[in-house]
């Protein structure tokens, strides 16, 4: 019954996190590439999530999650671990941004191991929130983004998108796969890897044919988010951050704050160079975003002390 669960909940969590996190790190890309058969994108994206799973599994004998579940051991997976999976999907369906990170790592980690997750999450927001605000306040005084692209230098942007693109979704990766992969075993077999690939695979090609639901939609409801250029330098910079907070140490961490703090910070910029829209109009949208991070995180805590008592 044990493996039954395990496997089971695996499934359900595979689906629920790449559904909720992905759009996080292709979102722009999709919306900047309507144009693009949608195959072509989820062929892309497998193909890396594909080397990037390959590539944990050869180096850290057998452990598809990078290392970072080094501090959460693999324990028996019960009947009530899997609450944590069902109701992130009822939450990605509702457009809530939530952490998977807590969702799910909550359920599993002890309570320094989650301190120092919500520790390092809040770091990740405020440094990206701060960085993207510095950034975009630079980047003004030598790119207009609502200009449009010179022909000449069109395909420069749209091959620079792919490669920013790519160097984020690996980035993602990195840190999230612990979160589906803490259901299994920390070394698993290659055929047990072939499967997972072969499953996350369909999800993602789901995912793209779907346009990436309900999540999608605060991507673009950011400003400029479907242009290239824009999709572009949000990747990249984000990319960069989950890259730092990486080598930084194995402690999980949410890269749903890192995300929404980057937002954040990029709108706080925009709403500072321009003329026409003012701070109080931005406020609404910072507060909406911020307030279903609270939410996920409360659900998050709720759900980890119900699985605790239950496992007493």
């Amino acid at each position: 019954m044990e493996q039954t669960f395990s496997i089971l909940f695996f499934l359900l969590a595979s689906y629920s996190v790449i559904a909720n996190d992905s759009i996080q790190t292709l979102g722009t890309w999709m919306s900047s590439n309507k144009k693009t058969p949608w195959y072509y994108l989820a062929l892309f994206a497998s193909l890396g999530l594909i080397i990037t799973v390959c590539y944990s599994w050869f180096a850290y004998d057998g452990d598809i999650s990078y290392g970072r579940l080094a501090k959460i051991p693999y324990q028996p997976v019960q009947w009530y671990h899997g609450l944590a999976p069902l109701i992130l999907i009822l939450l990605t369906r509702l457009g809530i941004p939530v952490s998977t990170s807590f969702l799910i790592l909550a359920t599993f980690a002890s309570s320094v191991v989650l301190e120092s997750m919500l520790i390092k999450s809040i770091v990740g927001y405020a440094v990206s929130a701060i960085t993207a605000y510095i950034f975009w306040i630079l980047i003004s005084k030598v790119l207009d983004e609502k200009a449009s692209i010179r022909d000449k230098n069109k395909e420069m942007w749209k091959k620079l998108q792919w490669v920013s693109t790519g160097f984020l979704w690996w980035s993602w990766l990195t840190h999230d796969v612990a979160n589906i992969s803490v259901f299994l075993p920390r070394q698993i077999s290659w055929q047990m890897l072939l499967l997972i690939i072969v499953f996350f695979t369909s999800i993602i090609f789901f995912i793209f044919r779907e346009g990436g639901g309900k999540i999608q939609k605060i991507v673009l409801s950011k400003t400029n988010t479907k242009y290239v250029r824009s999709a572009t330098i949000i990747d990249f910079v984000y990319a960069l951050i989950l890259f730092f907070f990486k080598e930084l140490n194995s402690i999980p961490m949410s890269t749903t704050w890192v995300f929404i703090g980057l937002l954040t910070g990029r709108e706080m910029a925009i709403t500072t160079l321009s003329k026409h829209r003012k701070m109080k109009k931005l406020f609404p949208m910072v507060s909406a975003d911020f307030g279903k991070l609270v939410i996920g995180m409360t659900v998050s805590v709720l759900i980890a002390l119900g699985v605790n008592y239950l496992a007493k």
